[in-house]
């Protein structure tokens, strides 16, 4: 379920960075490159930074076919998939409760302090969103009032607590990704935002 959870969330960036492409009116190559660094952009920073190289696309062709679907599917039904905005935002929250866990997980494996754990978490879920917004002249979202970031950081300390607890592993990634899944189903209906920082 695990794996099967990270292809979804795989896809469903990939799908929703070809979308924000095409709305730019980027050709082909480029579409497919905002689709590409979407999905995998926070995992391969992540990587990098932990000294894991390859880094985890290159060793698992899996995914570079899974993007490369997705691309294709959001190319010929790109005027439907705008039909089906719920279906994608719910598979994005998905991703981003998985890849904040994908993240953990991969700073304890190189037995990381709990805050760099956190750090890595949430890079791994949001930076391929960042990435994705800066080439295609946005501020990113991360950076703007919807909470976003902010759920990862809140799942990671969860994560932590629970794990102090010694709450069994499976139940433990359950517990945390049903949280962070459902914090940003509730930001979105409720119109929850951290106030704008303006310059009086």
């Amino acid at each position: 379920m695990y794996e099967l959870l990270d292809i979804l969330g795989t896809m469903a960036f990939a799908v929703s960075g070809a979308l924000t492409a095409m709305n730019k009116k980027l050709d082909p190559f480029g579409v497919f490159i905002i689709a590409f660094v979407t999905s995998v952009g926070g995992g391969t920073l992540r990587d990098i930074l932990i000294g894991r190289t390859p880094v985890g696309w290159m060793l698992n062709l899996n995914y570079v076919y899974v993007i490369i679907l997705g691309y294709f599917l959001a190319v010929v039904f790109r005027k439907k998939l705008d039909r089906f905005r719920t279906s994608m935002f719910l598979f994005d929250t998905i991703g981003l409760g998985v890849f904040t866990l994908i993240g953990l997980e991969k700073g304890m494996e190189t037995s990381l302090h709990p805050v760099i754990c956190i750090a890595l978490g949430t890079m791994t879920a949001c930076f391929g969103g960042v990435i994705r917004d800066i080439l295609c002249n946005e501020i990113p979202v991360i950076f703007r009032k919807e909470i976003y970031a902010t759920i990862c950081i809140v799942g990671g300390i969860f994560f932590f607590a629970m794990k102090g607890l010694n709450v069994p592993k499976d139940i433990l990634y359950l517990l945390t990704s049903v949280l962070i899944i459902g914090i940003r189903l509730m930001a979105v209906i409720f119109h929850w935002s951290l106030p704008a920082l303006e310059r009086k």
